[in-house]
Parts: structure tokens; C-alpha cells; sequence
């Protein structure tokens, strides 16, 4: 049994935010159908480099276990089978600037008097509502406008974005919570509801302790690098051949970094770097005296050392590094799936983890259009006359 077996959702998004969603919810057991412009289907279709023999990979991040359907929104038959699946569906998600499905007859005031128990998600740079609902919202300016660039970098150097498109896939995850959140209220009243999810909101709230500071001090946050604003030592110090990652959250922990791993007890004495509180306002001068000691060994040395001590602390790893590490295999990380172009396919697993429901064996993402025919059969009821005459007429690829 799946999570979410039986539930149906009406993906008419691209790119990430709006894919991210709709693949949790496949892989918790959804049936998807991704609408997609014939002839170029979802953006991300031609992002290109990396590719696998001409397929880009961004686009397989993000669209495992969904079923494709090509449909023409510019004609007026396309846009009624939209419509007509809409009727079917429990979920929406799109995407698309403010006013533009409202002006195929596909927003949520015109879906919801055909299925009231509709539950519609749309996905936006700055919301619905407000002075820029209008604009477009790309996640690089996201970031830069949210302030989490501002917080992000070395604390001389210039404000830096994070290495993947971070309020996308934050915007994706608010947009499942919301909808589970519906389907709850739903079984209660019957009634769907319109969710409105901005990438702003989510990155703002990303903001998390650093806003919380703010908010109630008043004082502006500062960038620090690999290292924390609260905690220390809690940063990237060198090794011999490297550097490796030292997360000390605590006294106690502090206490058994200094006697079991670089045995140096007296430093927790010191009133400089006895509490958290001086640790981390004398953070300059307890991170010059633990890289000096650190430049001793090598990162293998000093990461046993702190397994064996109990203090947290991490390799820095690549991207070929992680995937090649036992517990990406133990923890399910990836998956290798049966496809029809290359035979074998790698790809991220999800990360949710049910005992009692586990999430779906993931499947290739779609070719474009690839179950057109099966999603107008079966979830319309149309036959191959029907089929022929709308692929004829362009409404359908």
C-alpha cells in the first residue's frame, strides 16, 4: 500500500518548484499526469549540459514516477481536456505567471465550479497577492532578495548563492505540506481549497534563527563563512592534506574535543571557551589555537578522533565522494531504474522513509507526451477515433 494510492493530481508546471511537489507526491503513491506543451514539453527538457545521450538530467531530477500528457493550451479543445481531467483530479499545481491559466479558462474560480472538491496549488515568485504578483520569480533573484545571500559566503568576500536552486525546491516541499494539510481539511468538509505558495514566503522563512535575531534585536546579521553565528567551534579547520568539519554543539562536547582529541584540557577551563556564549564571542582566538593543532595530522586522523570521542564533525565530501560512500547504498539514496533509451538509469531516491507505507519504486521520468493515449483513455474514457481526430487537429501530441 502507497500513502497517497488512488489520489490523482493535474500537474500543469515546469521547471522545479512546481515538479518538486508533484514528484513527492508520486513517490508517495499519487498517479501524476504532467501536462506539457507539445513540441518542447517542461523548460528544463533542453538544460542542458549535463545530459545522458541528449537528455538532460535536470529534468530527471525532478519528474520521477509521473506520467506525461502533450496538450496544445492555445486550442480551445485542449484547454476543455484540461478541464476535463481537472473534473477527475483531487490536486492542481501550476506555475504560470498570474492571469494566464485564467485566460484559458483553467483558474481556480473555473476549475472549482466543475470539481469543488478541488484542491489547487499554484506556485509563484512572490505570491497571488501583493505589488509583484505580477512578476516573475526566478530563484537566483529569489535568493539574492530573500537575504539569504546576504548571510551566505566568506565574511569578506562577495554575497553567494547557494549550489542548487534551494527556494525551489523549499517552495516544492512548503507546496506538499500544504496540500496534505487540504486533503485533511477535505476529509472534514468536503470542500477544496486555493493554496498559494511563494517563493519568497519560503526563502524568507528559510531565514529561520538568522531572522529571528533580527526581528527581535534589531541588529543586522553578518556573513561568517563556514563558521556560526552562535556556535563555536562549529567551522571548516585544516588539516595536513585538507579540511575537514568540526560541529561542536555543546559543552560537554566542547569538553571532549579538547581532552580526547586534541588533548588539550585546559581549554575547556579557559574562561575564554568555557560556555557556548564565550566560546562564541572569542571564536577568532579558539579557531587560531585549534587550526594550529589541527595542521598536525591528516583529515582521516583527526575524523577518527572525533568519531571515537563522540563529537560531531564531517569529511567534506564530493558529489562522487557521497554517492560512493556505504551509507548512500545503506540509506537508499539513489535508485537504478529500467528505461526504454538507456537501458539503465541512476536516480536520487526519494528521501522519505514510512515503515508502514514506504514510498513508490521510482520509475523513468516521462518522454514527452509518452501517455497521452493512456491518460486520455483511461482517465477520460476516450476512444481512438476521439484520439486521432484531436492529433489531427494539433490539441494533443
Amino acid at each position: 500500500m502507497l500513502a497517497l494510492e488512488g489520489l490523482k493530481v493535474l500537474d500543469l508546471s515546469r521547471v522545479l518548484a512546481g515538479p518538486w511537489c508533484t514528484q513527492t507526491l508520486a513517490d508517495l503513491g499519487a498517479d501524476v499526469w504532467k501536462v506539457e506543451n507539445p513540441g518542447a514539453g517542461d523548460d528544463t527538457r533542453t538544460w542542458m549540459p549535463p545530459d545522458i545521450n541528449g537528455e538532460s538530467t535536470y529534468f530527471l531530477c525532478c519528474n520521477r514516477s509521473k506520467r506525461s500528457i502533450a496538450v496544445n493550451f492555445r486550442d480551445p479543445e485542449g484547454q476543455q481536456l484540461v478541464r476535463d481531467m481537472a473534473a477527475k483530479a483531487d490536486v492542481v499545481v501550476e506555475n504560470f505567471r498570474k492571469g494566464a491559466l485564467e485566460r484559458f479558462g483553467l483558474g481556480y474560480e473555473d476549475l472549482r465550479k466543475i470539481n469543488p472538491r478541488l484542491i489547487y496549488c499554484s506556485i509563484s515568485g512572490y505570491g497571488r497577492t501583493g505589488s509583484r504578483a505580477e512578476e516573475a520569480g526566478y530563484d537566483f533573484a529569489i535568493q539574492a532578495e530573500s537575504g539569504l545571500m546576504s548571510i551566505t559566503g566568506e565574511v569578506d568576500g562577495e554575497p553567494m548563492k547557494l549550489g542548487v536552486a534551494i527556494c525551489d525546491i523549499v517552495s516544492g516541499m512548503n507546496a506538499v505540506q500544504a496540500i496534505l494539510a487540504a486533503l485533511i481539511v477535505r476529509e472534514k468538509t468536503g470542500e477544496g481549497q486555493f493554496i498559494d505558495i511563494a517563493l519568497l514566503d519560503s526563502a524568507v522563512n528559510l531565514l529561520a534563527n538568522v531572522a529571528s535575531g533580527y526581528l527581535a534585536t534589531g541588529k543586522a546579521p553578518k556573513r561568517y563563512g563556514n563558521a556560526h553565528a552562535s556556535v563555536a567551534p562549529y567551522q571548516v579547520f585544516p588539516a595536513s592534506d585538507g579540511s575537514f568539519a568540526v560541529a561542536v554543539g555543546n559543552d560537554l562536547q566542547f569538553r571532549a574535543l579538547c581532552s580526547k582529541v586534541v588533548h588539550q584540557p585546559d581549554l575547556a577551563e579557559d574562561p575564554r571557551f568555557a560556555t557556548a556564549h564565550g566560546r562564541a564571542s572569542n571564536r577568532a582566538e579558539l579557531a587560531a589555537i585549534l587550526s594550529d593543532i589541527f595542521r598536525t595530522k591528516t583529515k582521516a586522523d583527526w575524523f577518527a578522533a572525533l568519531k571515537a570521542a563522540g563529537v560531531p564533525g564531517g569529511q567534506i565530501r564530493t558529489v562522487l565522494e557521497v554517492f560512493e560512500a556505504p551509507e548512500a547504498r545503506e540509506r537508499g539514496m539513489f535508485a537504478e531504474v529500467e528505461d526504454q533509451r538507456h537501458g539503465k538509469l541512476k536516480l536520487p531516491a526519494p528521501a522519505l522513509n514510512l515503515r508502514g507505507t514506504p514510498t513508490r519504486k521510482p520509475s523513468a521520468p516521462p518522454r514527452l507526451g509518452e501517455h497521452t493515449d493512456a491518460i486520455l483513455r483511461d482517465v477520460l474514457g476516450l476512444d481512438d477515433e476521439a484520439l486521432a481526430r484531436l492529433r489531427a487537429k494539433g490539441a494533443v501530441a
